[in-house]
């Protein structure tokens, strides 16, 4: 995946990274999933993995761990191909930063996911 990942980032997915990073999940979704939409190769596959990781922390944020875990599950199949960096994203960061927070959210539960404080920021250039 060499060859994809050393074209400069689509300017819509970057604004998802810029919103992602400000805790704007839910825009970082959408601004990542026009870029995913838009793009034609097959980088478009790390975009939708990213988007998905702006939509674990929309669940997380909005206390909904089952959703958190489902989604999470999903991305890693288009997050863990991709070398890293890849279009300037930290992809490997990112891999184990969601795998830090849904072990954070599944040690605090149902009951206690109110205090999750596993936010992180995505690392990119």
């Amino acid at each position: 995946m060499t060859k994809d990942c050393n074209a400069p980032i689509h300017p819509l997915a970057r604004l998802g990274l810029e919103r992602f990073n400000v805790g704007q999940y839910w825009l970082a979704h959408e601004a990542l999933e026009d870029a995913w939409n838009d793009e034609k190769g097959a980088v478009r596959d790390l975009y939708r993995g990213i988007l998905q990781a702006a939509v674990v922390y929309h669940h997380l944020r909005r206390k909904n761990l089952c959703g958190a875990v489902k989604v999470y599950e999903r991305s890693q199949k288009w997050l863990i191909k991709w070398d890293s960096p890849c279009r300037g994203v930290n992809v490997a960061k990112l891999c184990d930063d969601l795998d830090a927070a849904i072990a954070e959210a599944k040690a605090l539960g149902v009951e206690n996911i109110a205090n999750f404080k596993g936010y992180t920021k995505i690392d990119y250039e």
